[in-house]
């Protein structure tokens, strides 16, 4: 056993394992629920403290993420937090979003975000009617609902859109003191930069738990061009490790790519949580193996699974 394998196992013996939270995307179709259904069964013995719901642009997904939500809490009793963006809607209709969530569907955790415009392309204009950014949103949904838990972006590479490091975290800030109670991260592949970007926003006043957000890679070629899209760098010694499997679709190289994610992200999470991060924001791609592999890693295999 490894030394951050034994740190991890007493701790867990402690009672004291870290944290696990988890992210989806809504159901397309009756199969893909299926699959989230499936997904809920599976890693509900394994804790997490959440699971997380994505949203789309000006509502284009709601309907999908209210289905997504309802069938995961029908799957297991793991909470599920609602995702809830600004963009393309007015302040009626985000709060109208919100109320579905909160008292139709009785979601007690809303993931506030300002969101990207649709398809991603050209910069951010909010809606005449609309909040203007993610801490304005923050502010109404803590005034009418002060009982519900808030989460927030926040970025260790700077958000594309944002001008400088300070300018990123003056925003986190602000979402903090309009009552966000926690800051999910945009994913990255260096732990060094997530050290960094914590040092810095505890340096600027903000004492709010932040949790590293944790790519689970089902395709390292895939995932590459949309860490691009995102702004987050992929380090050459991480893409040394998939070398020669780009454009194959043979079954032992889809095993290797497996394979090779699963252990990096279990480096990954066992050297944060060595360096004192005590809650980690999985995101899944609807796929639950790499989820359970991380979990089982970190010490929250069910007290029960003793593998006879």
């Amino acid at each position: 056993m490894t030394t951050l394998s034994r740190q991890v196992w007493q701790q867990r013996q402690d009672g004291g394992a870290p944290e696990v939270s988890l992210e989806v995307f809504p159901a397309k179709d009756d199969a893909a629920l299926d699959g989230l259904r499936a997904l809920a069964r599976k890693l509900a013995p394994f804790g997490p403290s959440f699971i997380s719901v994505t949203y789309g642009a000006g509502g284009s997904q709601r309907e999908r993420t209210l289905a997504t939500i309802e069938a995961l809490q029908q799957a297991c009793d793991v909470p599920v937090a609602a995702h809830l963006t600004v963009v393309e809607a007015s302040r009626d209709d985000t709060l109208r979003a919100a109320e579905g969530f909160i008292e139709g569907a009785g979601v007690r955790h809303i993931v506030a975000l300002r969101g990207d415009p649709p398809g991603g392309d050209g910069p951010f204009h909010p809606h005449p009617e609309g909040f203007a950014n993610a801490a304005e949103l923050v502010a109404a949904l803590r005034q009418r609902w002060p009982e519900i838990t808030i989460s927030v972006a926040a970025y260790p590479e700077v958000h594309p859109d944002s001008p400088s490091r300070e300018d990123d975290l003056a925003n986190l800030k602000a979402k903090f003191e309009a009552g966000a109670d926690e800051a999910l991260t945009q994913f990255f592949f260096d732990n060094a930069l997530f050290v960094d970007f914590l040092q810095q926003a505890r340096a600027a006043g903000i004492d709010g738990n932040i949790a590293p957000g944790i790519m689970l890679i089902p395709n390292f070629f895939q995932v590459k061009n949309f860490a691009a899209r995102c702004k987050a760098s992929v380090p050459n010694w991480l893409e040394a490790r998939f070398a020669g499997l780009k454009g194959r679709k043979d079954d032992d190289a889809r095993a290797m790519q497996r394979l090779l994610a699963t252990a990096f992200a279990t480096e990954q999470v066992l050297d944060l949580v060595n360096q004192g991060v005590r809650h980690l924001h999985l995101y899944t791609m609807n796929r639950p193996e790499q989820a359970e592999a991380v979990m089982r890693a970190l010490g929250r295999a069910p007290a029960a699974d003793d593998g006879a």
